[in-house]
């Protein structure tokens, strides 16, 4: 006879199975335990769930071999990464809509949002939308589609045609390269694909990086470096004309 916690443990894989991310309150209601069990048996079977940002996914999906992982990012020049967010914060503004993109970078300009502002952000990242739920005074709008577990991301038809309904304010766009010459490019052509229908739409877009992706060419392109208002390091905003 199995184990309480074996049971939940292959309950979780079979659902995992079907949905491929679970949020750690979907997990808790479907199995009928507290959130604190669950967190539990996932640090117990490290070679079966993994934990990201409030969800819970297949181990082997942050153990990808891809060119860019989410996980591995994570502290990947972070002291630049939130440099580079504290001079991009002065581009939001209460009441406004704005777009936060997907990676490591955007996620630190998400927890400097004043938790008494009130605004409206849209977002297609687990990562940056679990930090959006935990603003009191933030209204989430997750754009959904397949997810990619490379980027905890997701993408499709439905989130695209959902950005035609949205008066976005500010886009913030991260990028794993920005060249003078070729633009802006990340690593997946899925995000690149959602990053141009932003840019497309908003009234102003803002490329938050940290110099060391200046001068460096990854395979998806997404925007001219003159399609963007503002290019923010961490030493500040740079002349869109020295990019590179």
């Amino acid at each position: 006879m199995m184990s309480r916690k074996a049971v939940r443990v292959s309950a979780l894989t079979e659902a995992l199975s079907q949905r491929r991310v679970l949020h750690i309150r979907d997990a808790a209601l479907l199995l009928d335990v507290s959130e604190m069990t669950v967190r539990r048996d996932v640090s117990e079977n490290p070679g079966l769930f993994g934990y990201f940002g409030g969800h819970i996914v297949p181990a082997m999906d942050l153990e990808s071999d891809g060119p860019y992982e989410l996980a591995k990012a994570a502290d990947s020049h972070a002291r630049a990464k939130q440099d580079a967010c504290t001079h991009a914060l002065k581009y939001i503004r209460p009441d406004e809509t704005i777009f936060i993109d997907c990676g490591t970078t955007l996620a630190y300009l998400v927890e400097m949002i004043p938790a008494d502002m009130p605004v409206m952000a849209v977002c297609y990242a687990l990562n940056i939308a679990d930090r959006l739920t935990r603003k009191p005074n933030i209204s989430v709008v997750m754009l959904g589609g397949l997810y990619h577990p490379s980027s905890a991301s997701f993408s499709g038809s439905s989130g695209l045609d959902s950005l035609d309904e949205l008066g976005i304010n500010v886009a913030f766009l991260s990028a794993a390269g920005v060249d003078q010459k070729r633009g802006a490019t990340c690593a997946y052509f899925h995000e690149a694909q959602i990053k141009r229908k932003v840019m497309s739409l908003a009234r102003k877009n803002v490329l938050v990086t940290d110099s060391s992706k200046i001068g460096k060419l990854k395979p998806a392109f997404f925007g001219e470096i003159d399609r963007f208002d503002a290019i923010v390091t961490e030493n500040g905003e740079l002349s869109l004309s020295s990019a590179a």
